[in-house]
């Protein structure tokens, strides 16, 4: 019997920026019969975490329904914790010893009393096992039923019954036969380039493209590592890889009674590593008539299998709007908010209901759309670095203010931490407005005002690609990142003199708050600690600055004025500097004047570095560390290869004595739910293998020393 740890029940409030979910004005609910026999739910187990838990609880509390919630030893402290009416600890960080424990789940959901199980996405949403188990334990299982689940989640059982259903599919293998030369075989029937996908993927796990017949084992042995991983099936379909689409889904809902409505449609083209970034609703350019033909392909799909509750069908669209089925995720999507922005429901709320037996809460004809929304999905990586997933505190986190048109969906707050062990998105920002500019401008507005500090985030980049020429047209496939990579990360400019005086001002001024609590709290105003203006460093009313832009030192002349401005000088130019700090709420904006323009930005220092946060822009501008302080070596990255963050080592391809070249592969590692090759740096023979298969390295832990071509020849 699996051991659950009962911990005393705990209420939490939300973030401010949380948005309870409401109705619009101009979508009332139609006044629906009750259905017979329907069960009640009081109390709902959310078997998730993060934001899909913290946004499953809200809408339980809007509809009177407790929550239960379930935690690892790394979310103790975590913000769907502290939002549940009652918190069961279930296990170590580990998800396959804690989330993915049905057994464990079970039993919580039996000692709370739990009347249904919320499985949120991920984990265990798309798992019949775990849909079958909670059946038989008499507990409601809010998803379909196992067998939509079974024939959905097989991505070659469910193009046949599409095919059948007189959806179109895309052209490709789905077949029994896995082995490597017939598979390649079919491949080179199909045509390349081709699409090499898990048969019970998602998510983007178990994805890869084989542009050419030499890559293709490569590739296919790389999908099969990671589906392996990722749903313990390493079993392959082989697609003709249609160049340039768009992936477009459509959200449907189905009851226990038989109907099945589709809620439109939404464009998830912009992606990179096959998982969707930017999302939005309705498709941009699609026109009323080809909408109705993808509901109605949409709604086939789900009756074909029966479904129940919300699922989505997901098809790529061609130039000419040809749609062909791709998959079915029998589950509440990560995008879902959008379809509820520009229809005024509550798709969560639909589940519950649909869950316990109700109707539909709309018929088709009483569904509508109105306006654009758009969803960005915040995440803790590194877009200069391939998108390499990353960790940390969130040593400060502001969003913009939520209200009826602006959600934050997020499941974490200031001072929590992004884990390497589960997936790294921190938040989703979703906005509407009247029409899809209004709406870009809205989510680019919104962008500005999402500030974090102390891990690296994909915001810029977002930004970026919001503003893209071409994005704003709407001409989106999933190609997009890859075709305009040159203008999505252009070469980074020095920062602007002037941003660099707010800088060198926002230090001056924080120093300025020290040193009036000094004189405070010691009443030594003779003290010649007790000034700020220069005296105190024997310099009169001069002093020298050196800032870091990237790696490049600037050195900045400050000339203290007895007016309480500055003339800053950096290079050949002079500034003229003033300002103030201002608190408001939490935050500290630095007001400040150079050269004649004012400007307000948040302004956050946190260890050497200064962050400024405004509408216009952000700059991070850092303070050099002396070296006798500096704990970074180089030594580590000198002979081998260290690894960039940490995660358990999969795969290793080589041996002490091999030789290899810059850029083979040394090992595979697992971390943040991603596959991550990590290769020779140099040209070199291998000295000595670190890890073995299976073990975990820390981040900049050394993975491999080699002696390199230089040092061999000498």
């Amino acid at each position: 019997m699996a051991t659950v740890v009962l911990v005393r029940g705990r209420r939490g409030r939300c973030l401010p920026a949380l948005l309870l979910l409401r109705k619009w004005p101009w979508a009332q609910q139609p006044v629906r019969s009750a259905t017979a026999g329907a069960k009640k739910i009081e109390k709902v187990l959310i078997a998730n975490r993060g934001e899909i838990a913290c946004r499953v609880m809200r809408t339980a509390k809007k509809m009177g329904v407790q929550s239960v919630a379930v935690y690892s030893e790394a979310d103790k402290n975590s913000m769907h914790v502290a939002m549940a009416d009652e918190a069961y600890f279930i296990g170590p960080a580990a998800s396959q010893q804690s989330y993915l424990d049905m057994d464990k789940i079970i039993q919580v959901a039996k000692i709370s009393s739990a009347q249904a199980v919320h499985p949120g996405y991920g984990f265990l949403s798309e798992n019949t096992e775990f849909a079958e188990k909670c059946t038989q334990e008499g507990i409601i299982f809010i998803g379909p039923p196992s067998s939509a689940i079974r024939a959905m989640g097989i991505k070659s059982t469910s193009k046949a019954i599409m095919s059948a259903a007189g959806v179109p599919v895309v052209e490709g293998y789905h077949g029994d036969d896995q082995s490597n030369q017939f598979l390649m075989e079919q491949a080179g029937r199909i045509g390349y380039p081709v699409m090499i996908k898990a048969v019970r993927g998602g998510g983007g796990k178990g994805m890869r493209i084989a542009v050419t017949e030499s890559e293709f084992l490569d590739q296919l042995e790389s999908a099969r590592r990671e589906a392996r991983k990722s749903f313990n099936d390493d079993a392959m379909l082989i697609e003709k890889f249609v160049d340039n689409p768009r992936h477009v889904e459509v959200q449907v809902f189905g009851d226990q009674h038989g109907n099945a409505v589709y809620l439109f449609e939404r464009d998830c083209s912009v992606q990179r590593r096959h998982q969707k970034i930017i999302e939005e609703a309705p498709g941009p350019g699609i026109d009323p008539e080809v909408r109705r033909k993808l509901g109605e392909a949409a709604v086939r799909a789900a009756k074909a299998v029966n479904y129940v509750g919300a699922g989505t069908v997901e098809f790529i669209m061609d130039a000419e709007h040809n749609f062909y089925f791709m998959e079915m995720n029998t589950r509440l999507q990560v995008e879902h908010p959008v379809t509820e922005m520009v229809t005024g429901t509550d798709l969560v709320e639909w589940q519950l209901k649909v869950a316990a037996g109700e109707l539909l809460p709309k018929t088709q004809d009483e569904i509508a759309h109105r306006g654009h929304a758009f969803e960005a999905r915040v995440y803790a990586e590194d877009p200069d670095s391939n998108f390499l997933p990353g960790a940390g505190p969130l040593q400060h986190l502001s969003t913009p203010p939520a209200d009826r048109w602006t959600r934050i969906e997020t499941g974490v707050r200031q001072g929590d931490e992004v884990t390497v062990h589960y997936d790294p998105m921190i938040a989703k920002l979703v906005v509407w407005e009247e029409d899809r500019s209004a709406a870009l401008r809205k989510l680019r507005y919104c962008l500005r005002q999402y500030n974090i500090v102390g891990l690296n985030t994909n915001v810029e980049f977002l930004l970026s690609l919001a503003s893209h020429p071409e994005f704003e047209s709407g001409n989106v496939h999933t190609n997009f990142i890859t075709q305009h990579h040159s203008e999505l990360f252009p070469p980074k400019k020095p920062t602007a003199k002037e941003i660099l005086c707010q800088a060198a001002l926002g230090l001056i001024l924080r120093e300025r708050v020290f040193t009036d609590e000094f004189t405070l709290h010691t009443r030594d105003q003779f003290s010649p600690f007790a000034s700020s203006n220069g005296r105190r460093l024997n310099i009169a009313f001069v002093r020298n600055l050196t800032l870091l832009d990237g790696e490049n030192k600037v050195d900045i002349a400050v000339n203290y004025n007895h007016d309480g401005s500055y003339s800053m000088q950096i290079q050949d130019k002079m500034l003229h500097v003033s300002g103030d700090l201002v608190n408001e709420g939490d935050c500290t904006y630095l007001k400040s004047s150079v050269n004649g323009v004012v400007r307000k930005s948040k302004l956050v220092i946190v260890e050497n570095t200064v962050y400024l946060f405004s509408a216009e822009s952000s700059a991070q501008v850092g303070l050099p560390v002396p070296k006798y302080l500096s704990a970074v070596s180089s030594m580590g990255t000198q002979g081998g290869a260290i690894a960039p963050m940490t995660g358990t080592i999969e795969k290793v391809f080589v041996k002490e004595g091999d030789r290899v070249q810059m850029g083979d592969p040394l090992m595979v590692m697992i971390a943040m739910k991603m596959e991550h090759t990590i290769r020779a740096p140099k040209a070199g023979t291998i000295k000595k293998v670190y890890y073995r298969e299976g073990s975990q390295a820390n981040r900049h832990a050394a993975l491999v020393e080699f002696v390199d071509e230089e040092t061999q020849s000498e």
